[in-house]
């Protein structure tokens, strides 16, 4: 993401331009923006005109068109946002007051309005709105997928990527192979066929260059991960260095690529793939990891019933209020999920919570994404939890939230 213009004021109210540059940056802006804030952005408008004779004519025009955002919806695997609302400026094509879906496009301008209302309505850029900012601007133009995973059996492949905020579906192959039987060569012809179309597909994805004159490119070619019950991902590896010996250029991958079992070739044997220990060095060193660690370390703790770790809303805030979630080793750990309340005020307490810690208690804050296996763990717990700097008495909490 890019950020064109910044006009946010000290109290915390004002405007951000931003163009976003890759199919990810929908999930910033996904994440960046909440109903009641204003968009504006470009838009196409159908229009329908009535003639002296009674018949209408129907055509689109291109406006810039602000809206008071009411609901969002996105699909992470097309990586497309569309924002609806309500418009409040007047075209001589639209009126005050109408719903319009304002669509978000790469490459193409939107400004985010965030307001401070004299009653308390809106929250503005708080801090949690201004770190989300920063991790959308990608300001080194260095942001990729960390990883990408190729998780298959005979005929089926699915192709992730595993990004610094969210693991996505890029591609699925389907194929039919034909069984395996006894001097007949239809199945490998098959298996050869899957493969070539996997790697193309895979290629395709990671727009990598094949051409010989690529040998010479000093551009690191990110970990690729093959998966797969049995021996179809050696099988698959196999195929791909026979390719690379008449494709001279494909040779870069080939260091690349580390072969993991899984239990099936299915999306959901991912969350195994990654917790392999050899996957685990692999990414020793991404935000992934990191967060993944951090929800290991913290079931280790509820296992051996330290009282050094608790989790729920309550009780995590009765920790704080402790303090033992402060200086010496305290982690609130939260998910961004929470951050996407429609209700202000439920923003606000965990906004609130988040500065107190940092701020005040000099704790450390580590928001996960819900959009990573960790961040998906973490919500099964509620969603927040936090390692504490020394044992807390277990609480009784009743009416829980």
């Amino acid at each position: 993401m890019r950020l064109i213009k910044n006009k946010v004021e000290l109290n915390g109210s004002g405007t951000v331009t931003l163009c976003p540059e890759e199919p990810e940056d929908m999930w910033h802006a996904y994440n960046l923006i909440r109903p009641g804030d204003l968009l504006r952005a470009s838009a196409i408008r159908k229009v329908t005109t009535t003639q002296d004779t009674g018949s209408t004519i129907s055509s689109r025009v291109h406006l810039n068109l602000e809206i008071r955002v009411k609901n969002l919806d996105f699909d992470p695997q097309s990586s497309q946002l569309h924002v609806g609302g309500q418009i409040v400026n007047e075209t001589p094509h639209t009126k005050i007051g109408q719903h319009h879906t304002l669509d978000l496009e790469l490459n193409r301008n939107f400004t985010l309005e965030k307001e401070i209302g004299a009653n308390g309505e809106g929250v503005g850029w708080d801090s949690i709105a201004v770190q989300m900012l920063k991790d959308a601007v990608d300001e080194g133009g260095n942001r990729r997928a960390e990883a990408v995973a190729v998780v298959m059996q005979e005929g089926i492949a699915h192709i992730c990527f595993i990004g610094q905020f969210q693991t996505i579906l890029k591609q699925k192959v389907e194929m039919s192979v034909p069984r395996k039987r006894m001097g007949g060569g239809e199945h490998d012809k098959g298996m050869s066929k899957f493969y070539q179309t996997t790697l193309d597909t895979l290629l395709r994805q990671l727009d990598f260059n094949t051409s010989i004159t690529s040998m010479t490119s000093s551009e690191g070619v990110r970990p690729v991960l093959l998966a797969s019950p049995g021996f179809v991902a050696t099988s698959f590896q196999k195929y791909i260095q026979t390719v690379a010996t008449n494709t001279p250029g494909l040779k870069r991958l080939l260091p690349s690529i580390v072969v993991v079992h899984s239990a099936s070739g299915y999306l959901h044997s991912l969350s195994e793939v990654l917790q392999s220990p050899a996957v685990k060095t692999i990414l020793a060193d991404t935000k992934y990891a990191r967060e993944t660690k951090l929800m290991d370390d913290f079931l280790e703790q509820l296992r051996k019933e330290t009282n050094k770790a608790t989790y729920g809303p309550r009780e995590v805030e009765s920790a704080v209020d402790q303090g033992a979630v402060g200086r010496g080793g305290g982690i609130l750990i939260i998910s961004n999920r929470l951050f996407r309340s429609q209700d202000v005020a439920e923003r606000k307490r965990w906004v609130s919570l988040v500065d107190r810690v940092r701020d005040i208690e000099g704790g450390e804050v580590r928001v996960l994404s819900s959009d990573h296996e960790s961040g998906t763990r973490l919500d099964g717990l509620g969603g927040i939890a936090a390692l504490c700097t020394f044992p807390i008495p277990d609480e009784d909490f009743s009416d829980e939230d």
